[in-house]
Order: structure tokens, then C-alpha cells, then sequence
């Protein structure tokens, strides 16, 4: 429907565009205006908003073929004009300036949002639903209630923190103290999402988010590995050629005993069920590597005695399959 405040408004000059830009320019500029400027891409930025609303309008009025040449007809009367609503029996007031152009028309504004913001749905966009005028697309149209900004924060924890979860206190951005449950098994770099707990919209619409990054320090023996745990276990030479059974640490828990088979080459990994990361979605193992640990030191005994192994062991070339495949 025409409007009053179309005399001082260019809607070209707010988007950019020429007066004999086509429809498919029209549309290409839009989009890109309008992502820049989504209240969603910018959160509590009043100016950024505003910016929003005024190429909505015009791309609500210069979209539609109607409404445009009404437009054109309206600004070609003379920009700047000024129109009494006149006395009576005196034409030229706004009434009937702008009735030549919502007579058979019901005054209905017939732009369609839906294609311009499905795009703000594809692929996981953070802008929600996306539909103009939606609840859940962050933005519900000209006028309408708006979702409230979101809260941030960050936290470091322990890597047994990560791994068993626990309920916290943090402060957020704004100062405002509040509790997070840590999940069991969250990552490194991970965020947290509060739902409605951020600042409240200003009009009545739905409240931000609280949303926490997680950083996770890294623990000294054991590392993650999906939800599987691992950690570097040691074992000597005379354990990895003979046999033996040995303990391996678990995180928060007492040492498990593992058999250690005759000749297990070292960087063998054995798996202990059921001793990694437990979630709602599974529970991980323990994988504990194995490493033979060589000896820096030996005394003469110690050294007579592996110098007469060596005279007594195989005369097999360990790195003889190794040169045979670099050969190719």
C-alpha cells in the first residue's frame, strides 16, 4: 500500500541499486544487504537493525511491480513535496493523493519474504527457521518482537572435569553469575547452549541464549580419543620378551592388572572394556600402548649378560622386510 512517507524516502539509494535495476539484480543485492545486516549477525546492534528494517521496506516496495510503479509515479510528483490534508472542499491533501493508488487493491502489500529468507535456513544457519516473520528465525518482521541477545562465556577445566562431568558457576559477559551442568565426554573447544537463559528481548519476544566455550587442559598421562581413553604404558625389555602381567593406571579409579603375552613388540595396544568415557550415547575403553623402555645404564653383569644374548639370539634382520618394500 502506498505510503505517505514515500515522498521522502529513496529506496534505490537505500539499496544501492539503479532506478532500471532488474528484478534478479534487485533480489541479488537484497540478499546480500540483508545477510549483512540481520539482526541474528548482529545482536543487540541498534544500528545494524535499523539498517535492516529500511532495506526490508524497500525491497518490500521496489520487489513488488505494483507497488513500484506506484512508487515511481509518487517520487517523479517531486521529492521533498509537502502535502496538507487541505480544508474543506480542497483537493491535493494526502488522502487523495495516495487513494488513486489502493483503489482495487484492498491496500494489501502483496512482497513475499519467504523465498528471500529461506536462505538463512540452509545449511544450519544460525538464523533459525528463517522465515521473516517466525518466532524461531530471530527476527519476526517490521515492528515485531525480536529475540533477545545472547550471553557468552568461557571456561577452562580439568580433563577429568571433561571426561565425568560436573555442575559449575560461572559469570557471563554481563556479570550475572550462574550454574552449567558439564556434560560427561565434552570436547575440547566445545560450546554449551543455555536455551532462554541470555538477556530478554526488548519487546516481548524470546530471550537470548547463554552460550559457554569449553577448554579443556590436557591431563598428563591420558588423552581422549573419541570416547575411548589412552594412555603411553612402559614395560621393560625382559617384560615384552618373557611375559608378564603389570597395572596400568585409570582415570579417577584404582590401577587395572594386564597381561603382557611372551614377545609383544612394543606400540601393542591392549584394551581394557568399559574404562573410557562414559555418555548417554555409549561408554569408551581404556587403550594402554605399550612401549619397552630401554635402559639408559647397566653394570657389567647386566651388559656380560646381554652380550651373550646377542651371541644366543636369532640371526634374523629385523629391517629386512622394511628394505625389501622401500626397494618396492
Amino acid at each position: 500500500m502506498a505510503s505517505q512517507d514515500w515522498f521522502d524516502k529513496d529506496f534505490y539509494k537505500t539499496l544501492g541499486v539503479d532506478k532500471n535495476v532488474t528484478d534478479a539484480d534487485l533480489k541479488k543485492t537484497y540478499r546480500k544487504l540483508a545477510r549483512k545486516y540481520h539482526p541474528d549477525s548482529n545482536p543487540g546492534d541498534a544500528k545494524a537493525e535499523a539498517t535492516f528494517k529500511e532495506i526490508s521496506e524497500a525491497y518490500a516496495v521496489l520487489s513488488d511491480k505494483e507497488q513500484r510503479a506506484e512508487y515511481d509515479q509518487i517520487r517523479a510528483m517531486g521529492s521533498g513535496a509537502r502535502f496538507t490534508s487541505g480544508a474543506s472542499g480542497a483537493n491535493g491533501g494526502f488522502e487523495d493523493v495516495f487513494s488513486m493508488f489502493n483503489q482495487g487493491r484492498g491496500g494489501q502489500q502483496s512482497a513475499d519474504f519467504e523465498d528471500i529468507f529461506s536462505m538463512f535456513n540452509q545449511g544450519g544457519s544460525s538464523f533459525g527457521s528463517g522465515r521473516f516473520g517466525q518466532p524461531t528465525g530471530g527476527y519476526r518482521g517490521r515492528g515485531g518482537p525480536r529475540r533477545g541477545a545472547d550471553v557468552t562465556a568461557r571456561t577452562t577445566i580439568d580433563f577429568i572435569t571433561a571426561v565425568k562431568g560436573e555442575t559449575i558457576s560461572l559469570q557471563g559477559e554481563d556479570g550475572k553469575p550462574f550454574k552449567i551442568k558439564i556434560p560427561a565426554g565434552v570436547a575440547d573447544g566445545q560450546k554449551i547452549r543455555l536455551r532462554g537463559r541470555g538477556r530478554p528481548s526488548p519487546d516481548g519476544g524470546e530471550n537470548g541464549d547463554i552460550v559457554v566455550q569449553v577448554t579443556v587442559r590436557p591431563h598428563p598421562v591420558f588423552t581422549r580419543d573419541g570416547l575411548n581413553l589412552r594412555v603411553t604404558v612402559p614395560v621393560t625389555f625382559t617384560e615384552a620378551v618373557l611375559g608378564a602381567t603389570i597395572e596400568v593406571p585409570t582415570l579417577g579409579g584404582d590401577p587395572v592388572k594386564l597381561r603382557v603375552a611372551a614377545g609383544t613388540p612394543s606400540g601393542r595396544v591392549l584394551r581394557v572394556k568399559g574404562r573410557g568415557v562414559e555418555t548417554s550415547k555409549g561408554t569408551g575403553d581404556l587403550l594402554a600402548q605399550l612401549e619397552v623402555a630401554v635402559p639408559s645404564h647397566l653394570d657389567e653383569a647386566a651388559r656380560e649378560a646381554l652380550a651373550k644374548f646377542q651371541e644366543l639370539e636369532p640371526k634374523e634382520n629385523p629391517r629386512a622386510e622394511l628394505m625389501a618394500k622401500a626397494r618396492g
